[in-house]
């Protein structure tokens, strides 16, 4: 058990991400090998977000390295709701693809619960689909939230066996929060979801062996709600001021999780930094959920990808 004062391991997101994408990339080319598949995703994006195009363009980038087919639809902002959902209409009927990502936010006019809702749950690559989640709540195969399958890797990895370990889940979205303490009650861990209205958030976290914190606030989580020794998931990305007064100034950022890192690392016993850690497993699981759908389409299993680092 790490002690105060002793700097908590770092968990090498980055590092697991790699080895992950990789194997992604042998399986799909003995698949295409063997039943002449090659996994094909299409990403769609509405409007002109600079955030969101880069997002899309390293997705495109990384799925081809992988091997796979990589399709970007990219629609002006001024696409109508119904024009969006015949897209998707012909990627759902079109069997060289076997996931299908919009990627979020949606311009305010289109209702983006409807569109995910229009995608096929078997192509549902973000997992977001409802018959997905209501697969994932029994227990059933199916396509898993990509961020909070990272985060599951991770822990199985670094930490082997979760059984009876507790686990505090910091956030209730339906995005990150709900399918990670599903994933992790699959692990036998003993799960509580907080959030803004749970009594007494840092006791309560301090009870954790292992805390995700899912909440986008920047650095909510102090040093003294940590479990000396817990194992500590950060999968805030939020954007403050430059710790330099000039840099700040003139609008200069840095990237923080939701966990105070500084203080956390001496309490902790191992810990995913922000950037580097839970962030490079989104991508990494987008590609194994494309792998694992084609593998479906031709009823055949997916490889087992495992939780090694390599």
């Amino acid at each position: 058990m790490t002690a105060r004062g002793t700097q908590a391991s770092l968990i090498d997101g980055k590092g697991f991400a790699a080895g992950l994408v990789q194997r992604v990339a042998v399986a799909a080319e003995r698949l295409k090998q063997a039943h002449g598949v090659q996994p094909g995703l299409a990403v769609v994006i509405v409007g002109d977000d600079p955030a969101s195009r880069i997002y899309v363009r390293n997705k495109g980038e990384r799925t081809r390295e992988a091997g796979m087919r990589s399709d970007t639809h990219t629609l002006p902002d001024t696409t109508t709701q119904a024009a969006l959902l015949s897209l998707i209409a012909e990627l759902n009927a079109d069997a060289a693809i076997h996931g299908i990502l919009v990627q979020l936010p949606l311009p305010a006019h289109i209702d983006a619960s409807a569109v995910l809702g229009a995608i096929d749950p078997d192509k549902d690559v973000d997992g977001f689909h409802v018959v997905n989640a209501g697969r994932l709540a029994v227990g059933l195969p199916g396509l898993v939230p990509c961020t909070p399958l990272g985060c599951s890797l991770l822990l199985k990895a670094e930490l082997g066996d979760l059984s009876g370990l507790h686990a505090v889940v910091l956030g209730r979205s339906n995005i990150v929060g709900k399918p990670m303490a599903q994933l992790l009650l699959a692990e036998n861990c003993t799960v509580t979801i907080a959030h803004s209205r749970t009594a007494d958030l840092p006791a309560l976290c301090r009870s954790a062996d292992i805390l995700v914190a899912a909440v986008g606030r920047p650095e909510m989580v102090r040093g003294n709600w940590i479990k000396p020794g817990a194992t500590v998931i950060d999968v805030g990305i939020n954007r403050v001021p430059s710790r330099d007064p000039v840099k700040a100034a003139a609008g200069g950022t840095r990237v923080v999780g939701d966990v105070a890192f500084e203080e956390a690392v001496a309490i902790a016993g191992r810990i995913t930094p922000v950037p580097g850690g839970v962030g490079p497993m989104t991508i990494a699981c987008l590609l194994a959920n494309t792998y694992a759908a084609a593998c479906r389409s031709i009823g055949v299993a997916p490889e087992p990808l495992g939780s090694r680092i390599n």
